[in-house]
């Protein structure tokens, strides 16, 4: 039994012979380009992986920053206010102004952390550089106080006098709602 390669004609010998003949010299040159894409392949994969390490390692300083105007707010959360109308008519007197009279404001939740106390309080021939020294303590304080509310007004013939209402609001962060584990039964 003759195999089928022996029961074709000299011309497609010939031909069969070329074609093994190109695919022979083919074959070394193959073996290169095929080895080069694969190096081009894991080239392009460490270069992502390369970026993506310098992503996650630009991110670290920013996860710091975040943590720390966290903490730095945790920190200011953390100190209460006193009782606001007593506090800010001590505040009001060591720049020598006058408080004549406090209105406190209805608390106002904002969300489930925070509670919002706000105070409205009148000051009577008041001059600019008191005031201002008045609201830049309250600023310096580092309590969690706001101004919500400033209304000057010019009291006629009298230089550098002023009547002000100024309204302040203290922030209170208040405990975090227990959560109960999930698939916990509620009593």
């Amino acid at each position: 039994m003759a195999g089928p390669v022996l029961e074709i004609n000299a011309r497609e010998r010939r031909v069969l012979a070329i074609l093994g003949f190109v695919g022979a010299c083919l074959l070394p040159l193959a073996i290169p380009f095929g080895i080069e894409a694969l190096v081009r392949s894991a080239q392009g994969e460490n270069d992502d992986l390369r970026q993506a390490l310098a992503d996650v390692q630009d991110a670290r300083g920013k996860m710091r920053e975040r943590q720390a105007q966290k903490d730095a707010l945790a920190v200011r959360y953390a100190k209460t206010t006193p009782a606001l109308a007593g506090y800010l008519e001590q505040m009001a007197h060591q720049q020598r102004l006058e408080v004549t009279d406090s209105t406190p404001l209805p608390d106002i939740p904002h969300g489930k952390r925070y509670l919002e106390h706000g105070t409205n309080i009148h000051l009577k021939k008041t001059g600019m550089l008191a005031l201002s020294l008045f609201l830049e303590s309250l600023e310096k304080s580092g309590y969690a106080v706001a101004v919500t509310k400033l209304d000057i007004r010019k009291r006629s013939g009298e230089p550098d006098s002023y009547d002000v209402e100024v309204g302040v609001a203290s922030y209170e962060r208040t405990a975090a709602p227990a959560t109960s584990p999930a698939g916990s039964a509620k009593p």
